[in-house]
């Protein structure tokens, strides 16, 4: 008797979700990609699109410390909204991200990449005092953003479960629809990447959490 094993069924991870299109959305798809159905999608910035804009608080210091963007000025992690850099000490800044996750420290005079942000604080004629403020304001919008596989060492935002599969070239993209928001999934039928460890797995729990998918199993 032949046995025949049955694929899985785009949407079948779905246990309900908003009424209408609430929770979906038409997600674009990087190049050299291939998305299974039910798998866990990141975002990607298209970092030569999105605008990153650095300026040290009006009420630091007087002639301490200027900041200024590195070339490129930001990273495919890169998030929109407002990065926020606290001094500690003289020559040294505590990075969070526009979603309050800290995402390191950087030291004045050396160049600072994390987070998806790329910059360069100076030191002026006086040292930075702690509580001392500096910015970084992105600016970018949802076309500014690409869809790739999720990886657990990628570095990059969990943006939500595709729902059916794509698969692209290179220089070619394409547009399908993907849960991102408010709805109750099937852990069971998510479409894991094959050998993620169950700390990794649980991390991932967790960022769909924040995106108001919770995972039932």
């Amino acid at each position: 008797m032949t046995v025949l094993a049955e694929g899985r069924h785009p949407g079948e991870f779905i246990i309900n979700e908003d009424p209408g299109t609430r929770s979906r959305e038409a997600v674009k798809i990087a190049e050299s990609q291939t998305i299974l159905a039910n798998s866990i999608i990141a975002s990607r910035a298209i970092a030569a699109d999105v605008v990153a804009t650095a300026s040290a608080d009006a009420g630091n210091t007087a002639s301490s410390g200027t900041i200024a963007m590195e070339t490129p000025a930001v990273t495919g992690a890169v998030k929109d909204g407002r990065y926020i850099g606290v001094a500690t000490a003289a020559t040294k800044v505590e990075w969070s991200d526009p979603d309050g996750i800290k995402i390191g420290t950087s030291t004045h005079g050396a160049a600072f990449t994390k987070g998806g942000i790329s910059l360069t604080i100076t030191a002026g004629g006086t040292p930075n005092v702690a509580g001392d403020r500096f910015y970084v304001d992105v600016a970018a919008d949802a076309e500014d953003f690409e869809h790739v596989a999720f990886a657990a060492d990628g570095g990059l935002p969990i943006a939500g479960i595709a729902i059916y599969p794509a698969t692209t070239g290179v220089a070619e993209s394409d547009a399908i629809a993907a849960i991102v928001r408010n709805a109750e999934v099937n852990g069971n039928c998510i479409a894991w990447p094959t050998g993620i460890s169950a700390a990794d797995k649980a991390n991932a729990v967790q960022a769909l959490a924040a995106l108001g998918i919770i995972v039932r199993n």
